[in-house]
């Protein structure tokens, strides 16, 4: 099996891994678990033998191969036994980015984080969104929907909480 250059191995990995570690992230909502698949997926790509159409077509792949591989990852038996530890929540995030929001995201139902992430972030229109998640288009659309409008009522209680913090602070000090 031929292995991909050192050029291209490169190129592969500053273009996708950022991607492929949010994605998983969305999925598994875990950082070390997360960081296993991305590299699973990108020791698959470098020893693949085959060519890809375009960029976007690669890209799909890598999406596609990501998700598959949490999907795998959650069926082992480890994770049939595990119990989700919601205290232990990591998120990867780049300093300048809007981590509060990303937070938002990853609270909502993983459907719902998903497709969000792959329409907001990864400008994915709903069709092929719906292809790569398997889905309908107006599965994913109402996906979109619903994820949206948890979204738009977390912002609203983050915000009356900020008031009323902000409230009871100006309160004290007066």
């Amino acid at each position: 099996m031929p292995y991909m250059d050192n050029k291209n191995a490169k190129y592969l990995v500053d273009a996708y891994a950022d991607m492929v570690l949010r994605i998983s992230l969305l999925y598994l909502k875990q950082s070390c678990d997360a960081e296993d698949i991305c590299q699973e997926v990108f020791l698959k790509l470098l020893t693949a033998d085959f060519v890809f159409k375009s960029p976007a077509h690669e890209k799909a792949w890598i999406i596609r191969a990501t998700i598959n591989a949490c999907k795998d990852h959650l069926r082992t038996s480890f994770w049939k036994r595990a119990t989700d530890l919601e205290n232990a929540k990591e998120i990867a995030t780049k300093e300048d980015e809007q981590s509060e929001l990303l937070d938002m995201v990853m609270e909502l139902p993983k459907n719902y984080r998903l497709s969000i992430y792959l329409h907001y972030y990864e400008d994915y229109p709903v069709n092929e969104i719906a292809t790569m998640l398997g889905k309908s288009a107006n599965t994913v659309s109402a996906y979109l929907s619903r994820g949206r409008k948890r979204l738009k009522n977390m912002l609203e209680e983050s915000t009356k909480q900020e008031e009323i913090d902000t409230r009871g602070a100006i309160h004290y000090v007066k």
